[in-house]
């Protein structure tokens, strides 16, 4: 499965734009707690253990994202846009959420 930022595949011809398709992780209330409890992981203004879990939820979110492209039987998704949401009222809670348009594409011989 092809995952791309821009709206084209270079090379590639899109033979059928087959939908939007989202993915969607939400982080829980007790990072945020347990990542200041963890302070002195911050290095140079950096914590490891936060930017670990932001990767784990957009890891989480493109692959939810590639899932739903599959069962549209996609060969790619195309012009992928990832946000970032603090959510709850203490704001303890982070969503990312991946969206992109499945396309399936032609086959590499029929290009013109």
């Amino acid at each position: 499965m092809i995952l791309t930022t821009s709206g084209s595949v270079e090379g590639r011809q899109v033979e059928a734009y087959l939908g939007i398709v989202f993915g969607e992780a939400i982080v829980g209330a007790n990072l945020f707690r347990d990542l200041f409890a963890q302070i002195r992981d911050i290095v140079g203004g950096r914590s490891g253990a936060y930017e670990a879990e932001l990767r784990r939820a957009r890891e989480l979110a493109l692959e939810e994202m590639k899932e739903e492209a599959r069962r549209l039987e996609a060969d790619a998704v195309i012009g992928i846009d990832v946000d970032y949401e603090v959510l709850g009222g203490n704001n303890s809670m982070l969503m990312v959420t991946a969206s992109g348009t499945a396309v399936r594409l032609k086959p590499t011989g029929l290009t013109k």
